[in-house]
């Protein structure tokens, strides 16, 4: 009897899919991780202890206090870091059971979602270019927001328009009419 049978070729086949499989996933990849509140900087230091290649995109803004103002550094996505490392278990593992974490982003669960080198690189390059950068909600114009903090908390509108600060038109049904007011970006989120 000869191997040549097409059952021994499927299973050849088989094992080298496998093995292609098997080196794609080893290359390292940018996960993001979520992070108890305020624990970025912990979190950060935990992971390079464990010799992780960790990224903490911060932004350094004045704060003042009656007798002083002073330059601190703060998370530019609050609430997250990004990981360096392979999607083998006992890697990902290493990373859950650090002191902080909460959990890997995974649109599947169990499965963490890779982020793109270049939008790493790019994000990386824009901190260490200092210009100012604030955090902005992820928002497309007409979409329906809510106000989430000041006078205005609860109240619905549509943003209109992006600029320094969100734009948004309220309406008002009873009047069928609506007002529009400047709103910064951090007190509005996605309805």
């Amino acid at each position: 009897m000869t191997n040549d049978s097409p059952f021994e070729k499927l299973r050849v086949t088989r094992r080298e899919g496998l093995a292609m499989t098997d080196t794609q996933i080893l290359q390292p990849e940018w996960y993001a991780v979520h992070v108890k509140s305020r624990h970025e900087f912990q979190v950060t230091e935990r992971l390079v202890m464990k010799e992780v290649e960790v990224f903490l995109p911060k932004v350094e803004r004045v704060r003042k206090w009656k007798d002083r103002k002073k330059l601190v550094a703060f998370p530019l996505f609050p609430g997250y870091v990004f990981v360096h490392t392979t999607r083998e278990a006992k890697n990902l593992l290493n990373v859950l059971k650090i002191r902080g974490v909460v959990r890997l982003i995974c649109t599947l669960p169990g499965i963490p979602d890779p982020i793109p080198d270049e939008q790493i690189n790019s994000l990386i390059k824009l901190v260490e270019n200092r210009k100012e950068l604030d955090p902005y909600p992820y928002l497309n114009e007409g979409q329906r927001v809510v106000i989430r903090s000041g006078p205005l908390t609860g109240v619905e509108g549509i943003l209109v328009e992006k600029l320094d600060k969100h734009l948004l038109v309220l309406s008002v049904d009873v009047l069928r009419q609506g007002v529009a007011l400047t709103i910064s970006a951090s007190d509005v989120e996605k309805v």
